[in-house]
């Protein structure tokens, strides 16, 4: 199986180019850092909004299947459907929990793949996405509008894994480590006076879940999530054992809340996931590990 990865210098992607390597398929990743790629894995440097460069630096290659780690907005999305059409049949976006972020309620159900109707959604490439500010502000529309432009462009069969918070090893976002530096050393953290639930999958699960999808057939939206949502409380009682200290909590008004302190339910199903024959494991397999790491 010969793949190419967008992105996959750090975090979970690149545990997924060292998934899929070890697995036995040929691995290319393609993006615009200076971090060398594992070994074994062919490495080409172009930034992916660039079109004639991506198109440059891929030169004649074709691939059975990509998977699009940092695609954050409609304009990457419809560079991408441009420039892979011929090259494979076979794109996995991955997306993100976020693009629910306008269904989810108090005290709603768990989000499934059909609550979100891409068919409605708006897709503006007249915004200016190219500004990082801008981007970044509007993450979860532009993920949303990523989904949706590539359904109904994509000239290659579409899967759009929608990740759940990604927590343990090397994470960068320092979310985690958040509450375990605040409870640690006796500091209150902020929370909505009535948190709501969210899902969490572990760095190396992710990561198996991507290159197992990346081998399969199915198309569409898939969740991707632990078993066992948690509200910002209960993650800090894993936190506080872990550590050895009872967590303080904030719900003042002045409170910026926590990272993982939500007003609106951010819980995942995941039954189409394990359906399709990949079932999650449980979220208190290993948060604990993941403190440990965060601690660390």
């Amino acid at each position: 199986m010969d793949v190419c990865v967008i992105g996959g210098s750090r975090y979970f992607g690149r545990r997924l180019v060292e998934e899929l390597r070890d697995a036995g398929a040929a691995v290319t990743v393609i993006n615009r850092g200076s971090t060398p790629a594992p070994t074994g894995v062919t490495r080409l440097r172009a930034d992916r909004a660039d079109e004639e460069a991506l198109r440059t630096a891929l030169g004649g290659r074709r691939f059975d299947a990509v998977v699009d780690q940092v695609c954050y907005t409609p304009a990457q999305a419809a560079v991408a459907a441009r420039v892979f059409a011929g090259r494979t049949p076979r794109y996995l976006l991955t997306s993100t929990v976020e693009v629910y972020a306008h269904l989810g309620r108090p005290g709603g159900p768990p989000l499934a793949e059909q609550a979100l109707d891409l068919s409605t959604e708006s897709v503006d490439l007249q915004l200016p996405w190219q500004e990082q500010e801008f981007a970044s502000a509007h993450y979860a529309e532009g993920k949303r509008q990523a989904e949706a432009l590539l359904t109904r462009q994509a000239p290659f069969d579409l899967v759009t894994v929608r990740t759940a918070h990604v927590l343990g090893g090397a994470d960068f976002t320092g979310r985690l480590a958040h509450y375990v530096e605040r409870i640690e050393h006796g500091l209150p953290v902020a929370v909505h006076p009535a948190p709501q639930r969210a899902s969490f999958v572990h760095a190396p699960e992710m990561a198996r879940f991507l290159a197992w999808a990346a081998a399969a057939d199915f198309t569409g939206p898939v969740n991707a999530a632990s078993e066992g949502p948690l509200d910002v409380r209960e993650l800090c009682a894993v936190v506080g054992h872990e550590v050895g200290a009872e967590p303080v909590f904030d719900t003042g008004a002045a409170a910026s809340p926590s990272p993982f302190s939500f007003d609106r339910c951010y819980a995942m199903d995941t039954g189409r996931a394990a359906r399709l024959g990949f079932p999650f494991s449980p979220v208190t397999d290993w948060l604990p590990l993941a403190v440990k790491e965060a601690r660390a």
